[in-house]
């Protein structure tokens, strides 16, 4: 199963395990599910990061190595992706969030993600 990390949950896999549920390492560690990031989560954390936003405080080019090293596959934003947000309720402000439910929906992924708001989407969504 392909599995779509947000961008939290990609950072905490990333460089603080601890973080992660016992649920969410299980899907993780499960050799049957191959872990997916968006480049759209590498543009998010580029911007917070260039706000000093704390808990975006990581290179994104060292991240955007280390995820591809460690068997990430990346998923580009597409035009198909962008156009399917029209199709989401207004559940959750954040265009990053709403952009990766509709690559999760899109791409016939689970989205996985520890935010409440973001599960409210349902289908291709789940809470870890």
């Amino acid at each position: 199963m392909n599995l779509l990390l947000d961008t939290h949950l990609l950072l905490w896999a990333a460089g603080q395990p601890e973080r992660l549920s016992s649920s969410m390492r299980d899907l993780l560690l499960d050799s049957g599910n191959q872990p997916v990031f968006s480049s759209a989560s590498l543009w998010e954390i580029t911007i917070k990061r260039g706000l000093k936003r704390p808990d975006f405080n990581v290179d994104p080019r060292r991240l955007w190595r280390m995820l591809l090293a460690n068997g990430y596959r990346e998923l580009p934003v597409t035009s198909e992706h962008a156009m399917a947000i029209h199709d989401l309720p207004l559940l959750h402000k954040d265009p990053f969030d709403r952009i990766l439910v509709a690559q999760a929906r899109t791409e016939a992924m689970i989205l996985l993600t520890a935010d409440t708001l973001v599960a409210a989407y349902g289908e291709g969504v789940q809470q870890v």
